[in-house]
């Protein structure tokens, strides 16, 4: 069965959950754990209540870490929220113990599946799970900068008027301020993007994109719709089989950190990664990346 266990039901998790409940996909089984039990229950029926308008046949119920036994899939959702003025990696002290309790309760099952890591700061997230869990690199995926390639592409679509899908660049290196955009090796079509985009319109697009996160929270209080919609798209390469390329934090052996690269994804999770041609700037600015991830570790993990 194609069960999927989301641990933490707040604006993250519920984003995520809608949309498995409204996306095509072959999921069979969502089950919601929280602390606030109440509140998974309460959430439960809330969405049971949607499914005669879905397009997919799933049960839908609240539970306890048992559930992860036979699952597929478990997403990490908990974890305090970044509040405005906040960065992604001043939530390392709130959500290191959280983390560390739930993969304790985790590894306390049989569970042998995917588990996928959405909360911040996510590569460090992610590698506190590695490192925690039972589980091999392959098996623990952080959204990593999946969002952020995402709004990159949909900045690029409705400057250029081009199908965002058709838009083929990335987002690399940390989840967070040190982000870069690989311009050097992307493509709208089959072009190279410089023939679209002078340095100075990229310059303002990977501005914008990095300052996205903080003005919706500013404005709204938390990120979630998009975080949702890419934890979708993850579950779906999984499920499916589809050895699809998408930006997540994966293992880097020869760094020992959790960091965003051009990721190949199927039922194993993580097969492998595309070395990305890079410029000898963005080379640089990868190497930034790694180094504030490695030091971040070395003082909180």
């Amino acid at each position: 069965m194609n069960k999927v266990v989301i641990i933490g039901c707040g604006n993250v998790g519920m984003s995520y959950a809608y949309a498995l409940v409204n996306q095509k996909n072959s999921v069979e089984e969502i089950v919601l754990i929280d602390n606030n039990q109440t509140k998974a229950e309460g959430e439960t029926m809330d969405l049971n209540h949607s499914l005669p308008f879905s397009p997919n046949h799933l049960t839908i119920k609240s539970g306890t870490y048992q559930d992860c036994n036979d699952a597929k899939i478990i997403v990490i959702c908990a974890g305090a929220k970044q509040l405005p003025g906040e960065t992604r990696l001043d939530l390392i002290t709130k959500n290191k113990e959280i983390f560390k309790n739930i993969i304790t309760n985790i590894n306390n099952t049989n569970f042998n599946g995917i588990i996928i890591v959405a909360s911040n700061p996510v590569d460090i997230m992610s590698y506190i799970t590695y490192k925690n869990s039972k589980l091999k690199p392959n098996q623990v995926i952080g959204t990593g900068t999946t969002l952020d390639t995402s709004r990159l592409r949909y900045i690029i679509s409705k400057k250029l008027t081009i199908n965002p899908k058709n838009i083929h660049v990335y987002v690399l290196g940390e989840h967070g301020d040190s982000e870069f955009v690989a311009w050097t090796s992307g493509l709208i079509g089959t072009n190279k993007i410089s023939e679209f985009l002078t340095p100075e319109e990229m310059d303002q697009i990977t501005k914008e994109v990095k300052e996205s996160a903080y003005q919706i929270i500013e404005k709204k209080g938390n990120t979630s719709y998009g975080i949702g919609a890419c934890l979708m798209r993850i579950t779906k390469a999984i499920l499916d089989n589809e050895d699809a390329i998408i930006t997540t934090s994966v293992y880097d052996y020869h760094n020992d950190i959790y960091i965003s690269k051009a990721s190949i994804i199927n039922k194993d999770g993580v097969r492998g990664y595309l070395n990305t041609n890079l410029s000898e700037s963005e080379k640089a600015k990868e190497e930034v990346s790694i180094q504030i991830i490695k030091n971040v570790i070395s003082n909180n993990c």
